[in-house]
């Protein structure tokens, strides 16, 4: 035969990733690279950088990444040079120091659920404000040493990188994240293997792996179901943050929630306080429910008295629209077994996230949340109220002022995002134990004896910082998408650091606004093109996917920058990330915000601006409602003139350029001999010391300890105690109110006449008097007179006054009620009067909002 002259199959390649293995005396780099206390402590960024400059900015400040390309080569300079070892054992005695103290147990412990966290740009879990916020929570709660736990998610692909398209188009791009790389560990399991947790989903379990990422002293557990015992159908849960149909979605808010409790339990961590980050993670309450009924014995009600006791619900949008809402077929194949296990029909279980209990509304997460949460919050003064109003339908006795719905205003850590040569000055110019009582105005005065030419260098050295940014990190992308490389040039030119430099950075969705400082282009040209006075924009931010508004606002704000009157003066930066947003929000004069009030809950990239030195110059709404200080930054009034929004935005914007041009520009040129603006500085000085303290993640952190963490800890341990004997007796009661509510009678109620005429005289006392007989009912009730009024401007009936009776005396099932009241000026108002159940178990009425409005 004839012999061939090559005989080959097809190859079989295996991939093979080969990475440093790190020598003894270097150990305790690893320790510290997966612990993501250097992206606060710049102790540990520096030492890091200083291992290998080019390989830090080649793998974009990842410190696992970099330790696994080290050269051996490398590794023995390293080991040879007795100063950098000497850093590196420095670094590592001060992160052990850290990290060695112990949870404070005067404070509750927390399980804190978010769908994103915002820790680090080398982490991609995050997309924006919620999940930045999240990631400032845990690093604060850490430097406050609070017994925490987070929980979340680890996507594959987390949220998307920006790219522009020739035209000025967003290109949303999934990379995927290789998580061998990352700053975190996988949790394994006794034999040595990765942990598997199941998560019963409906027909099936749905497996995950479960990593940790150390925050300082604590630690944040993420689930993966991108592993191969999953069908591909189970795998993508966790590869797309907000990405997918409604269906997904569902999956993974159910992984958030039953999936986090049964993480917990097998990783054998309990907590005192379970705290809702969003209603994406509502379900968490009924696995809790699930929990106490299957493990403890207790019926439904009281194991809801248990669970509601010790929850407590953050609500971070503000407009009803942004809830998620599931169809009830949709909810059903996903929860339908669950009644069976709470021991309730499958009608009470769906009505529970209904507005309307009894109709076929869609399944609301944040009803749910509202009605398994004994506490809730906005994240802002005026979103506490808006929340009260968008909330009010679940507790119809009540009007919005009198609901429980609370408040607290979001702040930042200051370690994160002040830029270092800040808190350099911090640490010189105030007090010693500045950072740990940050909220602590008599610090932050020291400024204000601070002279202004320290304060204007570190100004000037951040704009030259943000600047070079700009021009080593953007120039290669725009020359691949602006096609004239004269262009690019040009615009690299034109970025002048000795400007007026106004920064835009966020989400863009269409409430934003980003589009209103281009109302009048002929205007703004005259603004930006006047030579004595420069003065240059940067805009920055994505929109979502499926967001075609806001996608048609970054494509048009980029189709003016490449007009010849604005080409280099109006840039647009790709890809905001938290890289580029240190870099803006420090870099800046002035950060821009513009939303349509009262859409933004609280926003917090103004709040990271005052940490630097930036004023703010803001509608009044958000946190800068109540952050504005005259003579620290600027404002738009919080009134609307027009109903009309595209009148009203024409006005918003003439006002714009009127303060620009008559307010902003003057000041920051009124410069002196040494080249700045006294009145500038003593602007930032101000802003510094009167705003910046109310807005730290520190405050923040105070204030849920404060207001709700202690409350919902107490309560709960005294519901538990005895065997839950507290919960039972709640539970007990309120059942007995229910089946007995309707059986009370008005006996006897009795008036003035002229109150019963409804013609009361302004300063005379009137005297009812009120008689019920409760019948079967078992208990005490309580009375309020309830005084509102009409208000024309929004059409609405406001309360007024609450007047409540006084229980003068029991007789058998008889309740003797008076109440002596005064009409309080002259008008037209509405007098009604309600009868509820009294319970001083009770943390607030909403809790049981049994009301019954009576006729006089």
């Amino acid at each position: 035969m004839k012999i061939k002259a090559n005989n080959s199959n097809n190859p079989i390649w295996k991939k093979v990733y080969s990475h440093s293995s790190l020598p003894k005396d270097l150990a305790p780099l690893e320790e510290m690279a997966v612990n993501l206390w250097w992206v606060w402590n710049h102790e540990g960024a520096k030492l890091f950088g200083k291992l290998d400059e080019k390989l830090w900015k080649s793998t974009e400040g990842n410190p696992v990444l970099l330790l696994q390309s080290l050269s051996v080569k490398r590794m023995d300079e390293i080991l040879g040079d007795k100063d950098l070892m000497a850093e590196i054992n420095d670094a590592y005695t001060l992160f052990r120091k850290y990290i060695d103290v112990k949870p404070d147990n005067t404070k509750p412990s927390v399980a804190y659920f978010s769908m994103e966290y915002g820790l680090t740009n080398v982490l991609k879990i995050y997309s924006g404000g919620l999940g930045v916020l999240a990631g400032d929570y845990l690093k604060e709660a850490s430097d406050s040493n609070i017994d925490l736990t987070g929980i979340g998610f680890l996507y594959r692909y987390g949220y998307f990188t920006q790219s522009l398209a020739m035209d000025g188009q967003q290109i949303a791009n999934y990379e995927a994240q290789n998580f061998g790389s990352l700053p975190l560990t996988q949790v394994m399991n006794s034999s040595g293997g990765p942990m598997l947790l199941e998560v019963p989903y409906p027909g099936r379990i749905v497996y995950a792996h479960i990593w940790k990422v150390g925050v300082g002293r604590i630690s944040l557990y993420l689930m993966d179901t991108d592993i191969p015992e999953n069908s591909e159908w189970d795998r993508s849960i966790t590869h797309q943050l907000y990405g997918g149909d409604w269906e997904n979605r569902m999956k993974q808010e159910y992984l958030l929630g039953i999936g986090g409790i049964l993480m917990l339990k097998k990783l054998g961590i309990k907590k005192q306080v379970y705290h809702c980050n969003e209603g994406h993670a509502a379900l968490i309450n009924a696995q809790r429910l699930v929990d106490y009924i299957q493990e403890d014995g207790l019926s439904f009600n009281e194991a809801l008295e248990v669970v509601r006791s010790s929850a407590l619900y953050t609500v971070h949008t503000p407009v009803p629209a942004g809830h998620d809402y599931f169809e009830e077929s949709l909810f059903g194949r996903y929860m339908g077994e669950f009644p069976a296990k709470l021991g309730i029909s499958w009608q009470d279980f769906i009505d529970m996230g209904r507005e309307n209990p009894g109709t076929n509304e869609r399944f609301s997460m944040s009803v749910f949340a509202l009605n398994t949460c004994q506490e809730v919050n906005g994240v802002s003064w005026l979103h506490g109220k808006v929340s009260q109003k968008m909330f009010a339908p679940v507790w119809k006795g009540y009007f919005p002022d009198e609901l429980h719905v609370s408040s607290v205003t979001n702040g930042v850590h200051m370690p994160t995002w002040a830029a270092t040569e800040w808190k350099r000055f911090y640490t010189s110019h105030f007090d010693p134990k500045f950072m740990t009582d940050q909220a602590n105005k008599t610090y932050w005065e020291a400024i204000q004896r601070v002279p202004d030419e320290e304060i204007w260098n570190i100004r000037k050295a951040l704009k030259q910082k943000l600047v070079d940014y700009i021009k080593i990190q953007f120039s290669d992308n725009w020359l691949k998408n602006q096609g004239d490389p004269s262009k690019v040039v040009s615009i690299l030119d034109k970025i002048n650091p000795n400007a007026l430099l106004i920064g835009f950075g966020r989400r863009f969705a269409t409430y934003k606004r980003a589009h209103l400082l281009f109302t009048d282009l002929d205007r703004l040209s005259k603004i930006i093109n006047n030579e004595k006075y420069p003065i240059q924009f940067i805009f920055t931010g994505k929109a979502h996917p499926a967001d075609g508004g806001g996608q048609g606002l970054i494509k048009h704000i980029v189709e003016i920058s490449r007009r010849p009157e604005f080409l280099g003066k109006i840039i647009f930066l790709e890809n905001y990330d938290m890289r580029l947003a240190r870099r803006l929000i420090s870099g800046v004069d002035v950060w821009l915000n513009t939303p349509t009030r009262p859409l933004e809950a609280s926003g917090t990239s103004g709040e990271k601006a005052e940490m630097n030195g930036v004023l703010n110059f803001s509608v009044l709404d958000g946190w800068w409602y109540e952050g504005y200080k005259e003579g620290a930054g600027w404002a738009l009034t919080e009134k609307r003139t027009y109903e009309n929004q595209q009148y009203q935005d024409q006005l918003d914007a003439a006002t714009i350029y009127h303060i620009l041009e008559n307010k902003i520009i003057p000041l920051y040129y009124a410069k002196n001999g040494k080249g700045y603006s006294p009145e500038w500085i003593q602007y930032i000085k101000n802003s510094i010391s009167q705003i910046a303290p109310d807005y730290t993640m520190k405050r923040m952190l105070d204030d849920y300890v404060n207001r709700f963490y202690n409350k919902l800890a107490n309560r709960s341990s005294h519901l538990k105690e005895n065997h839950f004997a507290k919960a039972k007796e709640i539970a007990a009661w309120k059942e007995e109110v229910v089946s007995h509510w309707d059986s009370f009678q008005v006996e006897s109620f009795t008036v003035d006449e002229d109150l019963r005429k409804t013609s009361p005289v302004v300063g005379k006392e009137y005297t009812c008097r009120l008689v019920i007989d409760r019948k079967e009912l078992q208990g005490i009730l309580g009375v309020d007179m309830v005084v509102t009024k009409d208000n024309p401007e929004t059409n609405t009936l406001d309360l007024y006054e609450v007047y409540p009776f006084i229980l003068k005396k029991e007789e058998g099932s008889k309740l003797y009620f008076e109440l002596k009241v005064s009409a309080p000026e002259a008008g037209y108002h509405k007098i009604g009067f309600r009868v509820y159940p009294v319970n001083k178990e009770l943390p607030h009425r909403m809790d049981f909002a049994y009301v019954r409005w009576i006729s006089m």
